[in-house]
């Protein structure tokens, strides 16, 4: 093999791109790491959007799967400036008559809230989260033979129903509403296959690691796995924009943190006409419309648990939320949309001015759609917290072509790298046994497009630099997954 300037390029700073340099480089390789903006971290950016002093999350906000992430916890990240916050509640979900159902830290208490649905929410709840460290790591990757086969059986009984099904087995608006919520964060209509797994997972981790707030914004996670990368060896360069394959600097293997829309214009003549064909056919879902605020006091949630959530969900009934995703999913823009808020200044200060708080807040929209949908926002918001509007002091909004502009990932302004339904869960970006190879030797794809999909947890990337130290170098594989 001729000499190289380095053994591993990887193209892109967000979380999957920094998973796989890390991983790279802790295998003894010397890598580097292209970032083409000013600033590190793709969906993991931070900056005050709206007036001095409030920092926003520009893209990425809620990162229930981080604390929890199997490879994000084998890394020394609290060495490294990060440091997570736990609100008192995980997420809220109110309704019109003032009240509002809770996901806690504690199984127990999440489950006596629900009144009647107690028992058949424990029922349901309590293997997952008592199996969830074993299986963690075969959920959050590939599809392959699982290390704990009666357990992923058992979950995958009720993981590949749709969200509409499971919630039949609920009598109370209260527990059919929290897990449409839950479900809801998949961008795809309620209805469809697999819907009910991302509730469950999204469920266990507020229940085994809370939905902790990254301190001083999400920016802080990419600061913390760069800080590490480069303490260990990595190189970073910024302003760096990769156009086409001539771009990177010579490398033994090169990783995509890109979809397949930017992996087709950079390196698509390397490609086979099937596997060309196969990205073409990749498919993206639902966008967003995202708004940050600037506020002159705390939302004024009637509901007293949204007050002390740091994640809301705000859609009113189950069947006013899957209405909502099934017409947005259908090219329409529904006048009561499923809103999903932070409000992370009540927790951390450093997010805006003495007395003052921020508010991060998005819809989901037709892919592409320029539509502004402020108005919309912040009436859902003010159905659960009347007075809200007379607290915003200053706003900033992205529609979806505004957020792809930003972040080249989010195509159409979907943020999951494309719909994770049930044909693109397990065999995305392609069917493939190893869906992290392209068919050009030496190049693999570590973005989001790959299993197990978006979220802020870095496992595609790990999972897709093991392939390419074992393809690309013939290293033994490391396994260095968290399991507890």
């Amino acid at each position: 093999m001729a000499k190289t300037e380095y053994d591993a390029v990887i193209v892109g700073s967000g979380p999957n791109g920094l998973s796989a340099a890390i991983t790279m480089q802790r295998a003894g390789l010397s890598t580097l790491v292209l970032e083409a903006k000013a600033t590190i971290g793709g969906g993991l950016r931070s900056a005050e959007l709206t007036q001095p002093g409030f920092v926003h999350d520009i893209c990425s906000a809620i990162h229930p799967l981080a604390v929890g992430s199997p490879f994000f916890r084998t890394l020394p990240l609290a060495d490294h400036g990060l440091e997570f916050i736990d609100p008192p509640i995980a997420a809220a979900h109110p309704f019109d008559d003032g009240t509002a159902a809770a996901l806690h830290r504690s199984l127990a208490e999440t489950a006596k809230a629900l009144g009647a649905d107690e028992q058949t929410y424990r029922t349901l709840l309590e293997p997952v989260v008592r199996h969830w460290p074993g299986m963690a790591p075969d959920i959050l990757g590939p599809l392959r033979i699982p290390n704990h086969p009666i357990d992923m059986a058992s979950f995958g009984l009720d993981a590949l129903l749709p969200v509409t099904q499971l919630v039949k087995r609920f009598k109370t608006k209260e527990a059919q509403g929290l897990f449409g919520g839950m479900a809801a964060h998949s961008i795809q209509p309620l209805s469809n296959v697999a819907t009910s797994g991302i509730a469950l997972v999204l469920m266990t981790a507020g229940h085994l690691y809370n939905w902790p707030i990254p301190k001083g914004g999400s920016q802080t996670i990419a600061n913390a796995l760069a800080s590490y990368y480069r303490s260990i060896g990595g190189q970073i360069e910024t302003d760096r924009r990769v156009n086409t394959l001539k771009d990177i600097p010579s490398t033994k293997v090169v990783l995509f943190d890109v979809t397949p829309k930017q992996l087709l214009s950079i390196a698509g003549e390397r490609f086979s006409t099937l596997y060309r064909t196969q990205l073409e056919r990749y498919r993206y879902g639902m966008g967003v419309f995202k708004i940050d605020w600037a506020l002159d006091g705390p939302i004024p949630f009637t509901a007293p648990e949204c007050r002390q959530a740091g994640t809301i969900h705000l859609g009113g009934t189950f069947a006013e939320m899957a209405d909502a995703e099934q017409a947005t999913s259908d090219g329409k823009h529904p006048d009561k949309p499923f809103v999903l808020l932070a409000q992370q200044s009540l927790f951390d200060s450093s997010r805006a001015p003495d007395g003052k708080h921020t508010a991060w807040a998005y819809c989901h929209v037709p892919n592409g759609s320029t539509l502004d949908r402020t108005t919309v926002i912040e009436q859902q918001v003010e159905r659960f917290a009347p007075g809200f509007r007379d607290r915003i002091l200053d706003r900033h909004t992205m529609n979806t072509v505004q957020m792809e502009a930003y972040n080249p990932n989010y195509i159409g302004g979907d943020i999951n790298g494309g719909i994770i339904d049930i044909t693109q869960l397990y065999t995305r970006p392609v069917i493939s046994l190893s869906p992290y190879k392209t068919s050009a030797p030496g190049l693999f794809i570590c973005s989001s497009s790959t299993p197990p999909g978006g979220g802020v947890h870095g496992m595609c990337g790990y999972h897709a630099a093991r392939v390419a130290l074992r393809e690309g170098f013939g290293l033994p594989v490391p396994i260095t997954l968290a399991t507890t």
